[in-house]
C-alpha cells in the first residue's frame, strides 16, 4: 500500500479496494464486525474501511507544508475542507491540493451503487514544498479526466503504450496547470506524474530529462517491464540518475507503470505525522498553531461527510467558484 519515493515527493500510497454493493448509506452491504472500525488498514483483506466508521475513507485530518495528489482510477472520493469547499470526483480524476500554511479535509470514499460492486483504486501522492511556499494559502486545483491527456503510442511491430499525463509534457501533450505555488508548477522542477500501460511486449522511450532531475517506475500491475535493460518483478520501483532517454518493454502480459518524476528541492525536511516542515521548531510551531486555530476550524456537523448519494462529479471552492467536467 505504501511505496517509497525520492525529493520531491515525500510519499505514495496505493489504495486498491474491491467494495461491495452499498447499503443505502454509502456504506459496505456487509458485515464490520471483526474490523479495526477507525483503524482498518488490514490489507490481507479485500477492502478497507481505512478510518471511517461507516463510510470508508479519512475523516477530517490536518496538513500543512506539503501537497497532495489524488489520481483516481476507478470510484469516487468526497472532499471537504477547513476552507468551507467541497467536491466529489473520480472515475479518472485527479485533485491537487496545496496544504500551505494549514488546512483540515476530509476524504471519504461513498460507494454510490447499491445494486453492484464498488470498486475504487486511487494514488495519493505527497509531494513536498520547498521553504518558500510552505506557508502560503491552502488551494485545491481540478483535474477532471476530460481534460488529462491521453496519449497513444506504437512501437514498430504495432503493440500500444497508452500515457496518462497528470503532470509534465509528453511530445508537447501537457495537463491543465498544478496550483500556482506548487514545486511542478516551476518550469525547473521538471516535475512528472505520468501513468503508462503497456501491451504485452510493447515497447516505449520516455525522453531525457534536465540533468540532477530523478525518475521513479513503479510496476504495479503485470508480470513484469524491463526498464532501462532491467526486468522489474511486479511490486517493484526502479529509481533512475541517468538523465538519458530510457526505453520501457512490456513483459508476457499486459502491465502497468507508474511514474514520478521531478527534480530534488534539496532542503533540509522535519516531518511529524500530517506536517511537513523544515524544522523541528516549525514542527512544534505547527501542532501548537493547529491547537490554537483548528486551520480554520470544521463548519460541518460530520467529522466524514459525503454528498447525496445522486449528486454527480463536480467542485465548490473556497471563493464561491462552482465548477463541474466538461
Amino acid at each position: 500500500m505504501h511505496w517509497p519515493t525520492t525529493d520531491p515527493f515525500l510519499f505514495c500510497a496505493h489504495h486498491r479496494d474491491d467494495y461491495p454493493e452499498g447499503n443505502g448509506k454509502m456504506g459496505p452491504a456487509a458485515s464490520l464486525a471483526g474490523r479495526h472500525l477507525g483503524r482498518d488498514f488490514d490489507e490481507q483483506k479485500p477492502w478497507r474501511m481505512y478510518h471511517g466508521q461507516s463510510v470508508p475513507g479519512f475523516p477530517r485530518h490536518p496538513h500543512r507544508g506539503f501537497e497532495t495528489v489524488t489520481v483516481v482510477r476507478s470510484g469516487f472520493l468526497d472532499h471537504t475542507d477547513s476552507m468551507g469547499a467541497t467536491a466529489r470526483y473520480g472515475a479518472g480524476d485527479v485533485q491537487w491540493l496545496t496544504s500551505g500554511r494549514g488546512i483540515q479535509h476530509s476524504e471519504m470514499f461513498p460507494l454510490l451503487r447499491d445494486d453492484a460492486p464498488n470498486p475504487l483504486e486511487l494514488f495519493q501522492i505527497w509531494m513536498n514544498l520547498p521553504r518558500a511556499d510552505k506557508m502560503v494559502d491552502p488551494h485545491f486545483t481540478m483535474l477532471w479526466n476530460e481534460r488529462i491527456p491521453r496519449v497513444i503510442e506504437q512501437d514498430a511491430k504495432g503493440r500500444i503504450s497508452e500515457l496518462t499525463i497528470a503532470a509534465g509534457t509528453f511530445k508537447g501533450h501537457r495537463p491543465p496547470a498544478p496550483p500556482p505555488a506548487s514545486w511542478a508548477a516551476r518550469k525547473e522542477s521538471d516535475v512528472a506524474i505520468w501513468s503508462i500501460r503497456l501491451e504485452a511486449g510493447a515497447q516505449l522511450e520516455l525522453p531525457e530529462v534536465n540533468p540532477g532531475t530523478l525518475r521513479s517506475l513503479y510496476v504495479h500491475q503485470g508480470q513484469s517491464v524491463t526498464i532501462a535493460g532491467r526486468p522489474i518483478a511486479n511490486k517493484r520501483r526502479v529509481e533512475v540518475e541517468d538523465p538519458g532517454a530510457i526505453t520501457l518493454e512490456g513483459g508476457p502480459a499486459e502491465a502497468e507503470v507508474l511514474l514520478l518524476q521531478g527534480r530534488p528541492i534539496n532542503e533540509p525536511i522535519a516531518q511529524r505525522g500530517p506536517f511537513v516542515m523544515n524544522t523541528q521548531d516549525e514542527i512544534r510551531q505547527a501542532y501548537a498553531d493547529y491547537q490554537r486555530t483548528q486551520f480554520g476550524g470544521w463548519s460541518f456537523g460530520d467529522n466524514g461527510p459525503v454528498h447525496e448519494v445522486k449528486k454527480g462529479r463536480f467542485a465548490l471552492h473556497a471563493d464561491g467558484t462552482f465548477e463541474e467536467p466538461v
